[in-house]
């Protein structure tokens, strides 16, 4: 039997909708989600908490609250960026401590823990407060290729995870680049080295169009999860479908169990928000078309999109096929990172950069200077020695340790300077992510006297364990 992780309300949009579907599109919707029998729903972090502040003037934590309250019966699941939580830098230790501690009390059961470069000393603080705190914890890795990145590397790191004690291993395929037979000799090789009770969870997308062939295979090698997305919202840059998923293993040993009626009206409701996220701009074909470029490039949808908005905002948008040829060669340059946020930002920025001034690191962007000083994480491999002089100089210092051994705490600094705006404890997180953009909608929630809703509902229950 394999089980289901629903991403419709996460990850779909986001991939889909630029993050734009709201609490009020899914909460009708909520009872018939929460009896399907979904493994998990992943409905919380990513880029939602960002989105959530800066675009629909929603608390983040109050959609949170509500969900889990219309949701008792399903674990809630989550995506965070390890050290950075859901911001952009590395964040102290008791940030990262308390953040985990309300994600969990707020109604978040599983959360999902990556690192950009996969460095799991930027993991290990996320994943012990999640186990502190009575949460079960989803290690995951980027899953990416290059001359470093083998099944060998990715089995040794999923050991290493286990051992640092992750429920779930999950192969983070973010690009949808994972190919089929690739996935088969991935699970396989883990499945050998992990223990009988650790679940191998496999996330990946449809943007290259293998996605379904990529689980199948999966599936076939014993993996225990897939995350899906109801059709509305599915394939595309999306993961692939959950009702098709479904029907083609009903019947077989890998039959999931789940109710295609009741997934189908499911689907038929969301219809109407799709409808609703392409009316108003959000949803284009372009979220929805095959695009093989992911494969020759290595590129996620999502930085596709922002190669492009760069380049438009230089009138280059000429330039769009060089700009893509020249990211692998960054990336090679920059010891081979995964392209996943924030890391592929940075790539691609400094690609546009490096073909638009036309010579290679005329300009270096500050965070790819970071890259290389070590202030991300260890490198997968070692940068090009050339492009490092160019970047820090000659004989520069680079962080060998965990940059946040480097952190000093900040939570009480956070607190005091919003104390007079702070009307939840969880206030101070927010503003700890997204000063400016937590502030605003501070202002906003005083002005228009918005009330915080504490009512969680019987958050238990009928929740299953692992």
């Amino acid at each position: 039997m394999v089980k289901i992780t629903e991403t419709i309300l996460r990850d779909a949009h986001q991939s889909q909708a630029a993050t734009r579907m709201t609490i009020d599109e899914m909460l009708p919707i909520a009872d018939k989600l929460d009896k399907i029998g979904y493994f998990s729903l992943e409905c919380w972090g990513g880029a939602t908490f960002d989105s959530c502040l800066r675009f629909l003037n929603e608390d983040p934590w109050d959609r949170l609250r509500k969900l889990r309250k219309a949701m008792p019966n399903t674990k809630l699941q989550m995506l965070l960026r390890a050290q950075n939580l859901l911001g952009y830098k590395h964040y102290a230790d008791d940030v990262v401590d308390e953040f985990v501690k309300k994600a969990i009390e707020n109604g978040i059961d599983i959360i999902r823990i990556f690192d950009a470069l996969n460095d799991p000393r930027n993991m290990e603080r996320a994943m012990k407060a999640t186990k502190k705190y009575g949460g079960i914890c989803e290690a995951a890795f980027s899953y990416t290729t290059s001359p470093v990145h083998t099944t060998e590397y990715f089995v040794k790191l999923s050991k290493q995870l286990e051992d640092m004690g992750a429920d779930i291993i999950c192969i983070k395929d973010m690009a949808g680049i994972l190919l089929p037979y690739t996935a088969y000799e991935l699970v396989k090789a883990m499945k050998k080295v992990l223990k009988k009770d650790t679940q191998i969870h496999l996330h990946t997308h449809q943007t290259a169009g293998i996605g379904n062939l990529t689980y199948l295979k999966a599936i076939e090698a014993g993996v225990d999860i897939v995350d899906t997305a109801l059709s509305p919202l599915g394939n595309g840059t999306s993961q692939p479908a959950t009702e098709s998923l479904v029907a083609a293993l009903k019947g077989t040993e890998y039959d999931t169990g789940l109710d295609l009626i009741k997934l189908n009206e499911c689907a038929e409701y969301f219809k109407g928000v799709a409808q609703r996220l392409k009316d108003d701009g959000w949803l284009t074909d372009k979220s929805l078309a095959t695009d093989v470029k992911a494969l020759i490039y290595q590129v996620p949808g999502g930085m596709l999109s922002n190669l492009v908005g760069q380049l438009k905002k230089m009138n280059a948008l000429d330039k769009y096929e060089q700009a893509l040829a020249e990211v692998p060669n960054v990336r090679k340059d920059l010891g081979y990172p995964p392209l996943v946020t924030p890391t592929s930002q940075i790539v691609g920025t400094q690609a546009v950069f490096n073909v638009l001034s036309g010579e290679r690191y005329k300009m270096i962007t500050a965070e790819t200077k970071g890259v290389l000083r070590g202030e991300y994480g260890q490198l997968p491999a070692e940068p090009n020695p050339e492009v490092v002089k160019l970047a820090l100089g000659e004989n520069a210092e680079r962080i060998t340790c965990r940059p946040a051994d480097l952190l000093q705490p900040e939570l009480e600094k956070y607190r005091k300077e919003i104390e007079n705006y702070i009307e939840q404890d969880e206030d101070v997180l927010s503003y700890a992510l997204f000063p400016q953009v937590a502030m605003n909608f501070f202002k906003y929630r005083q002005a228009n006297k918005i009330k915080i809703d504490r009512d969680f509902g019987d958050t238990q229950k009928g929740i299953q364990p692992v």
